[in-house]
């Protein structure tokens, strides 16, 4: 049995002890590169990727992996640590999350889902200039290279867990599976917005952070597939190579090579109940607050992020899966993203926001700041943008994250440009001020600083960070977990993670916490941000009819009569 790591100390989950056994859980699947004895972050002994004969549909793909599988236990490598992904090219473009949807059947088994938003962004601005951001790696097939669209997985040859603050040492351990020679070898997953804060109930099966290497994981490309599976061991995490192989083998028995329809939700699933934390009288008390300490000369605060959580109770019980498919026509240029661990609530999202993106000594990021909702018509939504555009509010916001995610990068990177300097994101049913960023690395090896520096963002915390963090954590009714958190993907030769926003936790499948959040800055009215929440939240509570009509028609009437 692995080991697992909680608020630094070493934890062997004990068979007798049943609330061992639900918190540590995971471990029963593969190990926790957190823990173990020495803590090493020495990499491991062996690295691969071994691309086998490519096959014309899905279904064959399983078969061949099988065989490959009997082939490496008759010949173990010798290393006492390492990590080996087996793939197989698919000469068929099939879709991942159709691919994990299939698998749903396997709870007790951790999934997650991640795409990419696309190469060329919707941006309008007095200079239109695009900068990208997906999954971005390349794979090959068949000897040609192709872009990554998305990425589904099932188990974990490996996870990364922890109860306290994401660390250097916690970097270091997952950068000890990873290597140049093998990018398509990463640690997908997420943290949480503040680890120092209190874990609701809801949250606690995430940790402060959760990052997995998927067993078998379904790589959607642009023109083709790959079916894949990856083993790692360790000995020194008392995880050896043949119970790594032994879950491995068990893990691809229940992998189904079917592929059905992709389903969505029924467009008949109703809201029974919906509560607001806070409530709108609690929003524009707290909303106050922040504006007297803005306004104030006793503090230096200049913008604090303020976030509501809405609980929504629906008729019918709905696999996260499915509300994540409905989801993909507000996927235009947004990630979408789905992180659920064994037996846990589904943490699931389309977030506009790349945090940033590093290949190489390349990185990028953005800023995104200001709302509004599109038009109805081709001059309606231009007058709205224009607005957004010339809003002096609007560009006091933007201007702070923009200014403070360049003041970040300087301090890592020897050259930092903005291009475009301001433009207009549009989204399916929102629009934003948006810049890019891009810089030159000092060190190649920078995913931990540029982490530590640009999360969190003036956009989802706001400025100076520690005062805005603080008056969030005072005034909040809720926790925050994951929402606004990094969320994204390491990898050896590029990582990449967006802003948890946008985003939702599906719980038992007739709960859904939907999250959404506003900037409060000098010249803020409080009901204008709150219709502000409604808006944002609206790419959810369309999917849903209301069985109260006059509830549908106040929620309705709230999202719409506003131009943010």
């Amino acid at each position: 049995m692995a080991l697992a790591r909680s608020s630094g100390r070493l934890m062997i989950p004990n068979a007798t002890s049943s609330s061992a056994q639900h918190r540590y859980r995971s471990c029963w699947l593969s190990m926790n590169g957190c823990g173990g004895a020495g803590g090493s972050d020495k990499a491991v002994g062996v690295c691969e990727t071994r691309t086998l004969a490519s096959v014309s549909a899905p279904e064959l793909a399983v078969p061949q992996l099988k065989l490959a599988v009997s082939a490496l236990e008759a010949n173990p490598p010798r290393s006492g640590s390492g990590i080996i992904r087996l793939q197989v090219p698919i000469r068929q473009r099939a879709d991942a999350l159709q691919w994990l949807q299939a698998q749903s059947q396997h709870q007790v088994l951790p999934r997650c889902f991640f795409s990419s938003r696309g190469q060329s962004l919707d941006l309008t601005s007095l200079s239109l200039v695009g900068n990208g951001g997906g999954l971005a790696s390349t794979a090959k097939d068949d000897g040609d290279e192709q872009e990554l669209v998305s990425v589904a997985g099932v188990g974990s040859a490996v996870f990364f867990q922890g109860s306290y603050p994401f660390a250097l040492q916690d970097w270091q351990s997952v950068k000890r599976f990873l290597c140049k020679e093998c990018p398509l070898i990463r640690a997908y997953g997420a943290m949480r917005f503040d680890a120092r804060t209190v874990v609701a109930p809801e949250w606690e099966d995430f940790g402060s952070f959760y990052f997995i290497v998927p067993q078998v994981e379904f790589d959607q490309l642009q023109e083709s597939s790959m079916l894949a599976l990856t083993i790692a061991w360790d000995n020194n995490l008392l995880w050896t190579w043949q119970k790594a192989m032994d879950e491995l083998k068990a893990t691809l028995q229940q992998i189904s090579s079917c592929f059905g329809r992709l389903r969505k939700l029924d467009p008949k699933t109703t809201i029974i109940s919906f509560q607001h934390f806070p409530s709108k009288g609690s929003w524009d008390i707290s909303v106050k607050r922040a504006l007297e300490i803005i306004n104030g000369r006793e503090s230096e605060l200049v913008k604090v992020v303020l976030a509501r959580c809405s609980k929504y109770i629906i008729d019918t019980t709905t696999d996260p899966l499915v509300l994540l498919a409905s989801l993909k026509a507000e996927s235009q240029n947004a990630y979408q993203f789905y992180i659920q661990p064994p037996g846990a609530p589904a943490f699931i999202g389309n977030t506009p926001e790349q945090l940033f993106h590093r290949k190489c000594f390349h990185v990028t990021s953005e800023a995104l700041a200001g709302t509004r909702a599109r038009g109805v018509t081709k001059a309606e939504d231009l007058q709205i943008g224009q607005d957004l555009l010339f809003s002096p509010k609007d560009n006091i916001e933007f201007v702070i994250v923009r200014e403070s995610i360049r003041r970040k990068l300087q301090i890592i990177c020897d050259e930092v440009h903005i291009e475009p300097s301001k433009a207009l994101r549009k989204l399916p049913r929102i629009q934003h001020l948006s810049a890019q960023l891009s810089g030159r690395l000092r060190d190649e090896d920078s995913e931990f600083d540029i982490l530590t520096s640009l999360h969190p963002s003036p956009a989802v915390c706001g400025l100076p960070t520690e005062e805005a963090r603080r008056f969030i954590k005072e005034n909040e009714m809720f926790d925050r977990g994951m929402y606004a958190g990094p969320v994204g993907w390491f990898g050896g030769r590029e990582s990449e993670f967006a802003v948890g926003i946008r985003s939702a936790l599906v719980k038992n499948g007739v709960s859904i916490l939907v999250f959404a959040g506003a900037g409060i800055v000098e010249g803020t009215i409080p009901s204008l941000e709150w219709e502000e929440l409604e808006l944002k939240e609206s790419q959810f509570t369309k999917l849903f009819q209301y069985q109260n009509p006059m509830v549908c028609h106040q929620k309705a009437k709230s999202t719409t009569s506003t131009a943010n």
